[in-house]
C-alpha cells in the first residue's frame, strides 16, 4: 500500500479508454444539459465550466431581479462559494451548522432572516451527499420570500423525499470535477426550476462564457490524464505526492487543495467533453448503489462504538455517499486515525480543513463572523472513502484501526 496503492478519498468514477474514443461521440443524441434536464424534471439545465461558474451565473441572474445583496451560506462549505459571492458583488452572511450534522442551525437561520431584510438567497448544501432537511429550510424561505440555491456538487444521485437533489430549490448547481463521481475533469451544471428565470440565466451564460480553445485543449488532455492516473497503482503520484510537497513547504491549504482565487474561469465546455459525460451518465444508478453498499458496510461495523458518531442519511432521504463522515469525541484520536490510514493509502481524508470563517485568505469576506459548531466539526471529523477500488480486506483494516482507537 502507499505509493503503489493509493485509494482515492472520494468515489470518483473511473474513466475507461472506450469513453475517450473520439469516433464514439457521434452517436450522442441528447446534449448533457438535456440529460440533466430530463433527470431533474426541470425546464432548464445547462453545462458550465465548473460548479462554481454555475453558481456565479445564478447569482448574476438574481441580481437582475432583486435589489437585495446578501447571500446566506453554511459555516462548513467549500471556500469557492464565498469567493463566487464576492466576485458577483454580493455580501456573505454565515449561518453556523448543527454540532453533529451538516444541517443549518435552524434557530440561527430564522434569526438571520428575521433581522436582515437584505437576504437575496440561501445556499442549501447537500454536503457529503447527505440531503439537507429541505422541509425545515422551506418553512423559513417561504416566510421571508427568499430564494433557495441547492449546492449539489457532492450529491448527484442522492434523493430527498424520492426526488433527486437539485430538483426542489429555485436554482441548483452540480460539479463534474475530478473525483466527484460523474466527471469531465472540470465541469458543472446549472439548473433552474422556474421558467421565467431560464432566459435570464442563459443570457448571463451567453454574455460571460467565452470560447477558450487553449484552455479546452488542456482540459481534454487532463481528462486523458485522469483516465491514466485515476487508479490505485498511479493515484499517489497525482494526489499523495503533491500533498507531501506542499506540506514540506508548510502550506497545508495547498496540500489539501483548498487554496482558491476569485478569478475562476467561465469558459464554454466542448461538445466532446460533454459527450463523455453523456456516455457515462447511465452508470449513475449502479455507481450510487455500490457507494451506498460500501458506506453501509462501514456503518454496520462501526455503529455503537463509544466516542464515535456516524453522519448518515436522515429518514426520508437516500445519500449517494461519495464518502462516509465520522465524528470523533476526541480530536486527538481522529488525528491519529487519519495519520495511520493515510500512511497505508486507504483513502481517509477530511472534507474541509476548517470552518469557513477560519480561512485567512477569506477574512475580508467573513470578517466579524464566527462558527463554533463548524470549527468543532472540522477538528473532529474524518472521512472514509467509498471508492469502487476498495477491497473488503481494506475495509476491514480501516474498521480495525478505528476500533483500536
Amino acid at each position: 500500500m502507499g505509493i503503489f496503492r493509493e485509494i482515492p478519498p472520494t468515489a470518483g468514477w473511473q474513466i475507461y479508454a472506450k469513453d475517450l474514443a473520439l469516433f464514439k461521440k457521434t452517436n450522442i443524441s441528447l446534449s448533457l444539459g438535456g440529460v440533466f434536464q430530463n433527470f431533474l424534471c426541470l425546464p432548464y439545465a445547462q453545462v458550465t465550466y465548473s460548479g462554481t461558474a454555475a453558481f456565479f451565473f445564478i447569482l448574476q441572474s438574481l441580481k437582475e431581479i432583486s435589489h437585495k445583496k446578501t447571500v446566506v451560506i453554511p459555516s462548513f462549505i467549500c471556500p469557492l462559494i464565498p469567493l463566487a459571492v464576492k466576485r458577483a458583488g454580493l455580501k456573505v452572511k454565515i449561518c453556523d451548522i448543527q454540532p453533529d450534522n451538516f444541517n443549518f442551525n435552524w434557530g440561527q437561520l430564522e434569526e438571520i432572516c428575521r433581522a436582515d431584510f437584505d437576504i437575496l438567497a440561501i445556499v442549501a448544501v447537500h454536503l457529503a451527499g447527505i440531503p439537507l432537511d429541505f422541509a425545515a429550510l422551506e418553512q423559513i424561505t417561504r416566510r421571508y420570500r427568499i430564494s433557495i440555491i441547492e449546492d449539489c456538487a457532492q450529491s448527484l444521485g442522492a434523493l430527498y423525499n424520492d426526488k433527486p437533489t437539485g430538483s426542489q430549490g429555485d436554482f441548483a448547481f452540480f460539479s463534474l470535477c475530478r473525483g466527484k463521481g460523474l466527471t469531465i475533469y472540470e465541469g458543472g451544471i446549472v439548473a433552474c426550476k422556474e421558467k421565467k428565470s431560464t432566459a435570464l440565466i442563459q443570457q448571463k451564460i451567453n454574455q460571460l462564457a467565452d470560447d477558450d480553445y487553449l484552455s479546452e485543449a488542456i482540459k481534454i488532455l487532463e481528462l486523458y490524464g485522469y483516465w491514466l492516473f485515476y487508479r490505485p497503482q498511479a493515484f499517489w503520484f497525482v494526489f499523495g505526492l503533491p500533498r507531501v510537497f506542499w506540506n514540506s513547504l508548510n502550506k497545508p491549504l495547498k496540500a489539501q487543495a483548498e487554496f482558491f482565487h476569485s478569478d475562476f474561469p467561465l469558459h464554454k465546455v466542448s461538445l466532446w467533453r460533454q459527450a463523455v459525460a453523456c456516455l457515462n451518465f447511465p452508470r449513475l444508478e449502479i455507481e450510487t448503489r455500490q457507494q451506498r453498499q460500501t458506506a453501509h458496510e462501514y456503518i454496520r461495523q462501526l455503529t455503537n462504538i463509544p466516542g464515535l458518531k456516524i453522519i448518515g442519511e436522515p429518514a426520508g432521504s437516500l445519500s449517494n455517499y461519495p464518502y462516509l463522515t465520522l465524528l470523533f469525541d476526541d480530536w486527538q484520536k481522529k488525528t491519529k486515525a487519519l495519520k495511520l490510514l493515510r500512511k497505508l493509502g486507504l483513502g481517509a481524508s477530511e472534507i474541509y480543513a476548517m470552518a469557513i470563517t477560519d480561512y485567512d485568505y477569506l477574512k475580508d469576506i467573513t470578517a466579524g463572523q464566527s462558527a463554533p459548531a463548524a470549527r468543532h466539526l472540522a477538528q473532529h471529523h474524518l472521512t472514509l472513502s467509498t471508492s469502487s477500488f476498495l477491497r473488503q480486506s481494506e475495509i476491514d483494516i480501516i474498521v480495525k484501526i478505528i476500533r483500536s482507537l
